[in-house]
């Protein structure tokens, strides 16, 4: 149980499906039906899709990713921001600014400076947060970690609290990961970086990350310690993002063989420059258009897999990679530990793990994501109620999660526009809410909900169903 050890993804494997994929021209028609109906794809029918060059079958599957994900998940959009909690790492990826070598000033934030940091984060409207740390067992223990959970949770700032919190750190054993759950996080985050083999041990030369099987392995020793929602993510740039497709979708199904669900997000980062990296140096750079490409497949092949787009993606092509199947985006990010809160700011200017590109805040994303339809959302119910993993999923498939995902939506971005939103976003989001209102048809619902969106406008906080 405490050293699981799979090769489930290798290079001959990928290869091969991605040969296979050329073959199945004729099947074209019925992989499109089948996306269509959301039933997902076989990573050798995503090889197939990978392999058109029309423009206007690009433009259909495009069409088709955005329906099945207005399909499944509607019109929320939920909103999450990351907190660095420390930069110490013993790691040496040669893509990222806290490498162990990049000579930054390495810090880790007190607990009155982590209290500080949710103070800022739940100023800005923030209910879910991803924890970030680099690796450093002796700087920054999963102790620490598990005590800035606690500090987290426990933190209450005017009318605001973040309500669930997803982990992002370093792969880890069974015990740890037990802890973790214990501690009430939300998902488990890890990103592969890259399936490629040795190119991730190219790109990982020194540390405990150097391990791909360790890292690899991840998930499952997460599962086997009760973690049922992990979110899963390449690095988009380190390999050809056509084997790093398909072996994410291999590590989907071998997670849905083994503890029958898969991840339930899947991140689409690209590679960004940082403190001491030059892109220059990354012969396998995604272009805009095939990043396009990424995203729309991934969402046909996952239909019920939430994906998260990071702020590493500017404005204008954010607006434009929503479209095609997000479900899940950060606003107002700082990747630098003490990014949020002005009074670390004074003494000094934190160092960011990566560049971000969408520096806007987020009352103006907001407003941006309901002038395009979009109803954003801070839900954090289906954590607080147990609806994880495979309970999670069957709601999903059977349409039932949609009856209680939009109300609560629709709660939470009422508290936003109360609590902080700028006037023009309030007028925008009121007619939001009740454009979203309308659309549900159960007449019953719709009252309860006018209900308590007036019990919200009098002052409670934290209604959902």
């Amino acid at each position: 149980m405490h050293d699981i050890k799979h090769l489930f993804i290798n290079d001959n494997t990928v290869w091969n499906i991605l040969e296979d994929g050329q073959k199945l021209s004729d099947r074209l028609p019925r992989i499109l039906e089948k996306a269509a109906r959301a039933d997902g794809l076989e990573p050798i029918e995503v090889a197939c899709l990978l392999n058109i060059t029309d423009p206007e079958i690009w433009e259909q599957i495009f069409k088709l990713a955005s329906e099945v994900k207005s399909k499944i998940y509607g019109n929320r959009i939920v909103i999450f921001a990351p907190l660095y909690l420390s930069n110490y790492c013993i790691n040496s990826c040669v893509y990222c600014g806290y490498h162990a070598k990049s000579g930054i000033h390495r810090r880790r934030l007190t607990q009155a400076e982590i209290i500080k940091e949710v103070e800022a984060l739940e100023d800005l409207g923030h209910k879910r947060i991803a924890v970030e740390t680099g690796e450093d067992p002796e700087n920054c223990p999963l102790d620490y970690v598990l005590e800035s959970i606690k500090t987290i949770y426990q933190t209450r700032y005017k009318r605001g609290n973040i309500r669930r919190i997803n982990v992002n750190i370093a792969a880890t054993t069974v015990d740890d990961y037990q802890k973790l759950k214990e501690a009430g996080i939300g998902t488990y985050i890890l990103f592969q970086e890259t399936y490629h083999r040795a190119s991730y041990e190219k790109y990982h030369p020194s540390g405990p990350k150097h391990n791909y099987l360790w890292h690899l392995n991840a998930f499952d020793r997460a599962m086997a310690a009760g973690i049922d929602d992990v979110g899963a993510g390449v690095l988009f740039g380190l390999y050809d993002f056509r084997y790093e497709l398909i072996a994410l979708l291999l590590h989907s199904q071998h997670l849905e063989a083994n503890f029958g669900v898969g991840p339930h997000t899947v991140s689409v980062p690209r590679l960004r420059q940082a403190s001491g990296v030059q892109l220059n140096n990354f012969p396998y750079l995604v272009s805009d258009a095939d990043f396009k490409k990424i995203v729309a497949l991934i969402r046909l092949a996952l239909p019920y897999t939430g994906i998260i787009l990071s702020t590493r993606e500017n404005a204008d092509f954010r607006r434009e990679i929503i479209n095609l199947g997000v479900s899940q985006i950060s606003a107002g990010s700082c990747t630098g530990v003490g990014g949020y809160s002005k009074e670390f700011q004074k003494d000094s200017q934190p160092t960011n793990q990566f560049e971000v590109g969408d520096h806007r805040a987020p009352d103006t994303i907001l407003n941006e994501l309901c002038q395009d339809g979009y109803l954003p959302s801070f839900c954090t119910a289906c954590y607080r109620q147990g609806r994880t993993g495979d309970r999670f999923m069957e709601l999903a498939k059977s349409g039932t999660i949609g009856k209680v995902c939009t109300p609560n939506a629709i709660l939470t971005f009422q508290e936003f526009l109360e609590d902080y939103a700028s006037p023009e976003t309030r007028i925008i989001g009121a007619q939001q809410i009740e454009n979203s209102i309308n659309s549900i048809t159960d007449q019953h619902l719709q009252q309860e909900l006018h209900s308590k969106l007036e019990r919200i406008k009098a002052g409670e906080r934290d209604l959902y169903y």
